[in-house]
């Protein structure tokens, strides 16, 4: 899907070649280098808008309409346009882990008849874990958003039509068709996402796509363009803020003890060329972390108070972590072959390379049956290494079905006697399997917390097939962690991102005291996993009553002696705690529904989604327009709403002059069962064959034709041809017609045959 998006802009650049902006210039493609073209991708690295083109006959200036040659046919699949762009303006909130990101921006839809009108298709890309909050857009008649609404008042509702184009072309990058709209008008966009601050090496990170090719900028003269950027910083954390790095040229416009404010706002002949990073530490030298509490709004649906905990490593010496003992779970089953299999090897050696001298390994491959590399725990010497190099090499052939529960009951089995160390299973896979809350309930009955270190798994799901609420649920039990690659591209560096976190433990078996007293009290997630020197650990949640005036957190450190820590608790009212935490409420409260099969949190699932603007699997999108040139004023309060009595939440109709556009579902499911037996590699697409391909064949067998020569392929077959080439068959059907009738004549009445 990707490379058809970035087929389809080149052939939208080779189009623009037909637009005349006077003496000034005219906009073509960039020159594409002859050597590497097969590198090249037009793939946006920016908010962007593309008018999508079927018919290339209505591309020109509306403004200084040409003489342009006719142009027989039709772009099937459409070719995109990127439009120009004439402002933008970008605002990033940033809160301890999170970034609340808001683009707002002109384009112009420059390359089209002003008699004519196309739909423009909107391209968000996204940083790590982005999650699409919302999308404006105003135009001269009509205005659209986007709202979400639950998933059972879609269902059967006479008021949607079929799901139109949308959803996410990459796990990064949202799109999003605007449909039929008339050239030379000018799109006002705003769009609004939230994305994950990285946290490596003691600092944090934030990096936003912002960087736009030339091609979008104005055409005609240089003129000056506004381009802003605001950054609001708040770590929460208390500790002092020092400012890393930074892309571009801005300045410091407020500062407090944890917080700050920059502002970047000129005027360039050009638009940004970088993305915007943005690194911060917070100075620290020993572990440390703080509480924070807000009340529920009026209009909140959970009137319970809000809690939001953080505990973070500060700087730790490689010394203080965890001696480990890891034992890799790898599906090597049919789906895992090519490309999967090859960068999960990639990442296994690396992660091998990176284990100390005094850590222990094992790996188990799994597909139908279970393979050991070795009976028992190795040290990670070179010689151990070495072998198990020579063994994924001669093992990891990707073939058979799909059986978790044997290879996770043999590694428990191998880990339940480790002694001073941190025992951790790291599970990869990309399938669904049909035992999958029979394993939870197994690993849970076996994960009793005692005075020794339980064993922490560690998942890790690539693809959609595989259900990544089980593996979730999986490592919330085992109090370890969960990731994903959702694109084969990043199996590799993800992978190893969490393989980092899982052999940088610090602090163990951590309890949180004096939280029992609280009433109704939830917190997520539920287990708490280890602290990492990656990262710190967020714990947020709901309760009744008076929260203690001091609460300590207690664990045990790498040498094994105790660990106690008081944590900072204030009170505050200029942070969203309930957005900043809704998308991890969100998706453990999603797993528990599904692994209990609990339509009571499916329902409150679904509240939060639709109070925080937050994606779930029992949401959906929908795209709501509204015609401006039709009267819409209503009397206050006479706006109607309908209630699901099955979810038991709102939702406003669409008033006069508005109708709702369904979009396509934009969650990552449950995994495919189906997928999994017939053993399908992530990312597969079954595609029907192109119309000149079909034919290309069929030149070479009448038989072949003959198989091919439905009624669609003859309907696509004749959309593709021109004026000229269809008025030749149409001429020659009929001389072949009159050639019949005279023949019949001839042989027929007068042939002089009385019998």
């Amino acid at each position: 899907m990707a490379e058809d998006f970035s087929k389809a802009i080149e052939d939208g650049l080779k189009l623009s070649k037909r637009i005349y902006f006077g003496k000034d210039r005219a906009v073509a493609p960039p020159r594409l280098p002859s050597m590497n073209r097969s590198a090249i991708t037009f793939l946006p690295s920016a908010p962007m808008v593309y008018a999508v083109i079927y018919d290339p006959g209505i591309v020109d200036n509306p403004d200084i309409p040409s003489y342009q040659p006719h142009v027989h046919g039709r772009c099937d699949p459409p070719a995109l346009i990127p439009l120009q762009m004439n402002a933008i303006e970008m605002e990033a909130d940033c809160y301890h882990a999170t970034a609340f990101v808001t683009v707002s921006g002109t384009w112009r839809l420059h390359c089209i008849k002003g008699s004519r009108s196309c739909d423009c298709r909107i391209a968000v890309p996204m940083g790590l874990q982005g999650s699409i909050l919302g999308v404006e857009v105003s135009l001269p008649r009509k205005s659209y958003s986007t709202e979400l609404v639950v998933m059972e008042d879609v269902k059967g509702n006479q008021n949607f039509g079929p799901p139109q184009n949308g959803g996410f072309l990459i796990p990064n990058i949202f799109t999003l068709t605007i449909p039929q709209i008339d050239g030379g008008s000018n799109l006002s966009i705003k769009v609004r996402w939230s994305q994950k601050i990285v946290y490596s090496n003691g600092q944090f990170s934030l990096n936003v796509p912002f960087n736009f090719p030339d091609f979008v900028n104005p055409a005609g003269k240089k003129i000056p363009k506004r381009e802003k950027i605001r950054i609001n910083l708040d770590t929460v954390t208390g500790g002092e803020l020092l400012c890393k790095t930074i892309s571009h040229p801005m300045k410091q416009v407020s500062r407090q003890v944890s917080s700050m404010g920059f502002l970047y706002d000129s005027d360039v002949l050009s638009w940004s060329k970088v993305d915007l990073s943005f690194s911060y530490a917070v100075s620290s030298s020993h572990m440390n972390g703080g509480v924070l509490l807000e009340s529920a709004s009026g209009h909140d649906l959970d009137q319970r108070e809000m809690f939001y905990m953080y505990l973070s490593p500060g700087d730790i010496q490689i010394e203080k972590v965890f001696k480990k003992e890891i034992i890799f779970i790898i599906d090597i089953s049919g789906s895992m072959q090519g490309k999967l299999i090859e960068d999960t090897k990639k990442a296994l050696l690396a992660a091998l390379s990176k284990l100390n001298h005094d850590d222990s390994f094992n790996i188990i491959a799994f597909n139908g049956e279970t393979y050991l590399f070795s009976k028992s725990m190795e040290f990670a010497s070179g010689d151990a290494v070495e072998r198990a190099t020579e063994w994924i090499k001669v093992n990891f052939v990707a073939g058979g079905g799909t059986n978790v529960s044997r290879p996770l009951n043999t590694a428990i089995e191998m880990l339940s006697n480790s002694q001073k160390s941190v025992p951790i299973i790291f599970l990869v896979t990309d399938g669904t399997v049909e035992d999958e809350r029979q394993i939870c309930a197994m690993v849970k009955n076996r994960m009793i917390d005692g005075e020794s270190i339980r064993p922490r798994i560690y998942t890790f799901g690539i693809g959609l097939f595989c259900n990544h609420y089980f593996l979730r649920t999986l490592a919330m039990i085992g109090r370890g962690q969960y990731d994903a690659a959702m694109d084969v591209d990043l199996i590799e560096p993800r992978m190893l991102t969490l393989f980092d976190k899982a052999s940088s433990l610090i602090l163990a078996n951590i309890k949180v005291d004096s939280l029992d007293d609280l009433g109704e009290l939830e917190v997520y997630p539920s287990h708490i996993p280890d602290l990492s020197s990656e990262g710190p650990l967020i714990l947020s949640g709901r309760y009744r009553g008076n929260f203690p005036k001091t609460l300590k957190v207690k664990g045990i450190l790498a040498d094994f002696s105790n660990f106690v820590v008081d944590l900072k608790i204030q009170n505050v009212k200029d942070m969203p705690l309930q957005r900043v935490s809704a998308r991890d409420q969100i998706e453990h409260l999603t797993a528990q529904a599904w692994f209990f099969e609990n339509k009571q949190l499916e329902q409150k699932v679904a509240k939060l989604s639709l109070q925080t603007g937050f994606m779930s699997e029992y949401t959906r999108m929908v795209l709501l327009e509204t015609d401006k040139l039709k009267n819409v004023k209503e009397s206050a309060g006479t706006k109607t709403k309908e209630k699901s009595k099955k979810s038991h939440t709102e939702y406003e109709t669409p008033v006069q002059g508005q109708r709702m556009i369904l979009l396509p579902n934009l969650g990552i499911g449950f995994g495919n069962l189906a997928a999994t037996a017939e053993n399908t590699p992530p990312g597969y697409e079954s595609k029907l064959p192109e119309v000149p391909e079909i034919f290309k064949v069929a030149t070479n067998c009448c038989e072949t034709l003959c198989s091919y020569c439905c009624c669609m392929c003859c309907i696509q077959c004749c959309s593709r041809l021109n004026n000229q080439c269809a008025t030749a068959l149409t001429q020659l059907c009929i001389g072949l017609g009159c050639f019949s009738c005279i023949t019949c004549c001839s042989e027929i009445c007068c042939s002089g045959d009385e019998g």
